[in-house]
């Protein structure tokens, strides 16, 4: 019997291209294909891609260029298929420049994807369920409550690649985390470009707080989390929703992008130094506990010496628990890209590392403070010295360290008391 084509993924960027790959191979598995364990053991290879800035681009192009001298070379009917980001961002210019390629697939046409494994293949996918399909099976999920961007801030290449923005809608969400909770999903992970303008294009009159509690009424969920809202969307009702639901991880990332005003105006986005201290303020007097993560871009043309200083001042005085920090990358496209005072490469990443030293200052005096605390700590993994690895509600996934545990099984939420401190990573016994 002639086996059915087996089909391999690898998966660069950010969380939402994860749910995306997720959807990807949930479709395989509910069709005729396989999943392969390794690229060794694939007839395919789906490499869904990054484009949002140049270094992220150039990751992409390596690894295509890779797969297709390393994996694709030593099999004849190998076939590479290049999906999400980058064929959004560049279309066709990509077939003429990678005719290694069997197949493009841009982030609108990835529910397309069986069809092009038919195509490539000549094997049916053969019929497939209506439902929501996810893999699950993990204990943190992230869920994708909105896709695109109704925004125009001067440096970005997300609305190109992702379009205008769209709200999923709520019972789709509530299907969404019911699925992800059945496959043992503790934690769902709210995210989108922006989701603090979830509703906006909407006829129903619902927000993001409308979210938290349709995903907090499914039982098995125990931690919701906050990812990717825009300062501008966090409005009192928001912050009383999050304050008043159990579920709700006080945790907020909210991606601010500089602190000078005539930066931020060069940007095309709004704020200054002041608003912003004074929104954080708010937050912190509604829940003291909270955990707040930012994003900043240094070297941003036409950015000052004084600029500098100010963002520095504000991110000793905003004591984040953890500051993305990126050098500003001049994308084509953009309308930034045409802004003259564009600072040398050599000081846009000498500005980035500076602010990323303030931050992390100030970012492990406050993963400190949980030193003697007693937390919970959802269990994630275990490590290859089969130390149980997780991470307590001020920790996202992936970026904000992680609580290293003396015992524990994955997939529980156990209660702990740290007993050491290594830079934003902490160690927990479990009571």
């Amino acid at each position: 019997m002639v086996k059915s084509p087996s089909v391999y993924f690898v998966t660069l960027g950010c969380p939402k291209n994860e749910v995306d790959s997720d959807r990807m191979t949930a479709a395989v598995v509910a069709s005729t294909y396989r999943i392969a364990e390794s690229p060794g053991e694939a007839d395919v290879v789906v490499l869904n891609t990054c484009s949002f800035i140049q270094d992220a681009v150039e990751e992409s192009i390596a690894t295509t260029f890779e797969l297709a001298e390393d994996w694709k070379s030593h099999g004849s009917d190998r076939k590479l298929i290049v999906a999400g980001c980058m064929p959004s961002r560049y279309g066709d210019e990509l077939v003429e420049s990678m005719p290694e390629v069997d197949a493009f697939v841009p982030v609108a046409d990835e529910g397309s994807l069986l069809a092009t494994l038919e195509r490539l293949t000549s094997h049916s996918p053969g019929p497939l369920p209506a439902d929501t399909l996810r893999t699950a099976g993990r204990p943190s999920a992230y869920l994708q409550v909105s896709d695109g961007c109704f925004r125009s801030c001067a440096y970005c290449t997300i609305p190109s690649i992702r379009g205008p923005f769209r709200s999923m809608h709520l019972d789709d969400i509530a299907e969404e985390a019911e699925l992800l909770a059945s496959g043992g999903a503790k934690e769902i992970v709210l995210i989108g470009q922006d989701i603090s303008a979830y509703g906006r294009d909407l006829d129903d009159d619902v927000t993001l707080s409308d979210v938290i509690a349709t995903v907090a009424s499914v039982e098995e969920v125990e931690w919701i989390r906050l990812m990717y809202v825009q300062p501008d969307g966090i409005t009192e009702k928001l912050l009383n929703a999050m304050a008043a639901e159990p579920k709700v991880c006080h945790y907020l990332d909210m991606p601010l992008q500089h602190a000078s005003e005539a930066v931020l105006r060069r940007m095309n986005r709004s704020g200054d130094t002041e608003s912003f201290l004074h929104l954080i303020a708010r937050i912190r007097a509604l829940m003291p506990d909270m955990a707040l993560r930012t994003s900043v871009i240094a070297g941003y043309p036409g950015e000052t010496r004084r600029d500098v200083r100010e963002l520095h001042d504000f991110i000793r005085r905003a004591e984040f628990n953890y500051v993305g920090v990126f050098a500003y990358s001049p994308e084509s496209g953009t309308v930034a890209a045409e802004l003259d005072g564009l600072p040398t490469k050599r000081t846009r990443l000498s500005r980035a590392q500076a602010v990323r030293d303030i931050a992390d200052e100030v970012g492990v005096a406050k993963a400190a403070e949980q030193f003697e605390r007693e937390i919970d700590v959802l269990i994630e993994d275990v490590d290859e010295d089969g130390t149980p690895v997780g991470r307590w509600r001020g920790q996202a996934p992936e970026v904000d360290g992680v609580v290293l545990l003396d015992s524990g099984t994955v997939g529980t939420i156990v209660r702990t008391r740290i007993v050491d401190v290594l830079g934003y990573d902490l160690e927990g016994e479990v009571l």
